[in-house]
């Protein structure tokens, strides 16, 4: 099904005789978003895209819009959102719409755990805080803009639990609700707290 789309190479080429406002379009190719989170929306680990088949559109809206923005995907050290953003640069409102509705015709299926080394018992102490906006059963909370944790592709949580606590995504002043995680995610301290939190969240999902 063909949908809306800006081809980013021809953007570029034509950028300089386009009208911001209306900025010319071509029918949408798929393969700007199956190349890297896949044919079926499961994620690709080696290039850290993760699972979109039953993400929420209403958070994934907020994260393609973000880095349309400019406000996620802009730290040096966030590779993973660098990667990302210029995907996201030139969409309009109505191409998200677009993405989000062929992304909602994909079958949800959570995803495998694939961490090891974590100590889901002690990672069930330390979700208590997250479990405040990403309840109990870690499947999200719409009106705290919190997601679903559950099913996620588990090595993608621990890449961005990382950088939250390093402070790459969440740095951004206009980025409300990743200045909540970092705080948040503060009380994981290390590498070890964050691989034990995803262990127990893995828990979950079986």
């Amino acid at each position: 099904m063909l949908k809306t789309f800006l081809a980013f190479g021809v953007c570029i080429a034509c950028i300089g005789g386009t009208s911001a406002a209306e900025p010319e379009r071509e029918p949408f190719d798929d393969r700007y978003c199956t190349t890297c989170h896949g044919t079926d929306g499961r994620g690709n680990e080696g290039v850290q895209a993760p699972r979109l088949a039953g993400m929420e559109p209403w958070y994934l809206r907020r994260q393609l819009e973000n880095f349309r923005a400019d406000i996620r995907g802009v730290h040096a050290e966030d590779r993973e959102g660098i990667a990302m953003r210029p995907m996201a640069t030139k969409l309009t409102d109505e191409s998200i719409d677009d993405i989000l509705g062929w992304i909602s015709s994909w079958d949800y299926i959570p995803a495998e755990a694939t961490i090891k080394g974590g100590d889901p018992l002690r990672g069930r102490g330390l979700y208590s805080a997250c479990a405040v906006c990403h309840g109990a059963d870690a499947t999200g909370n719409e009106s705290l803009g919190a997601p679903a944790l559950v099913g996620q592709n588990d090595w993608y949580l621990v890449t961005q639990l990382k950088n939250f606590l390093a402070g790459y995504r969440g740095a951004h002043p206009n980025d409300t609700y990743g200045a909540q995680m970092r705080t948040m995610v503060s009380t994981l301290r290390n590498e070890a707290g964050i691989l034990n939190v995803v262990s127990y969240i893995n828990t979950l999902s079986r």
